[in-house]
């Protein structure tokens, strides 16, 4: 006699009504309609629309500065989710949860505090200051801030596999005559790089739409420290909301690419995981 699995979750039917109904509310609908109004727009006027030299400077300030901070958080998170796996210190839970902070200190707070420390009279602005290095109002400033808010991404991918892997592995490569830099590369860097690529992929996607904690670092120059969400809004408040939306388009379909790019590396992972 078969029994049936007793689910929490009332059955599929349901269950997929109100996920459909929930992510049609709150994502399929707005982005679709994004799309829609982009399709009214002559080919032409979307072409000069996203090629306008302002435009293109802001999407290579956004860009470049995102990659830039998403590499350097994929080391520094790394770095850290290692400290807090390996390593026990006073502390260590409080620094754990500290980790968290990006996700819950409003945006608006974080870029104002962030650009009153990286002024020539903040505490770390004056620090580069007598060598002519200037933070705040130029795109390093923006790559700080964006590090700031992409680090937990990281911290939180690699942190559960380092917590799951298995000391013995590095253990035998110790005994084998294995060096710790071999040990690394060889044993741990393919079990964290997946989780590492994702962290990655996630970081530089929020650093690509990130608004509040940057304008108030970047000086909002146009060519120079002018980011793509700023431009977006600069044709809002001339409601000129065609350009808008055609910019928004394009850092929509950026998103869905690297959101793609994320899910293969994923599936690949799982897939490495259940071969094993």
């Amino acid at each position: 006699m078969r029994t049936k699995n007793k689910r929490v979750i009332p059955g599929f039917g349901l269950s997929m009504g109100v996920t459909v109904t929930i992510m049609s509310i709150i994502v399929l609908i707005p982005l679709a309609s994004l799309v829609i109004y982009t399709a009214k727009m002559d080919f032409n006027d979307i072409i000069s629309t996203i090629t306008n030299p302002r435009t293109l400077a802001s999407f290579r300030v956004s860009f470049l500065t995102s990659l830039a901070a998403s590499v350097i958080n994929t080391v520094m998170g790394v770095i850290l989710a290692w400290v807090l796996v390996r390593y026990k210190f006073p502390g260590r839970r409080i620094l754990d949860g500290m980790i968290e902070l990006p996700f819950a200190l409003p945006t608006a707070v974080a870029g104002l505090a962030l650009s009153n420390l990286t002024t020539e009279d903040g505490i770390i602005g004056r620090l580069f200051a007598p060598f002519g290095i200037k933070l705040a109002y130029t795109t390093t400033g923006i790559t700080i801030a964006l590090i700031f808010i992409g680090i937990p991404f990281v911290v939180r991918a690699v942190q559960p596999v380092l917590e799951k892997l298995d000391s013995s592995y590095e253990e035998a490569a110790g005994a084998l005559g294995a060096n710790k830099w071999t040990t690394f590369r060889r044993v741990i860097l393919p079990e964290i790089l997946p989780a590492a690529l994702t962290g990655f992929g996630l970081a530089l996607g929020r650093c690509i739409g990130e608004y509040g904690s940057v304008i108030f670092i970047a000086g909002n120059k146009p060519y120079e420290t002018e980011i793509a969400p700023l431009r977006i809004m600069s044709e809002l408040q001339e409601f000129d909301y065609s350009s808008a939306t055609a910019i928004a388009l394009v850092m929509l379909i950026f998103s869905f690419v690297l959101l793609f790019l994320v899910n293969l590396v994923q599936a690949h992972n799982t897939k490495k995981i259940k071969g094993a």
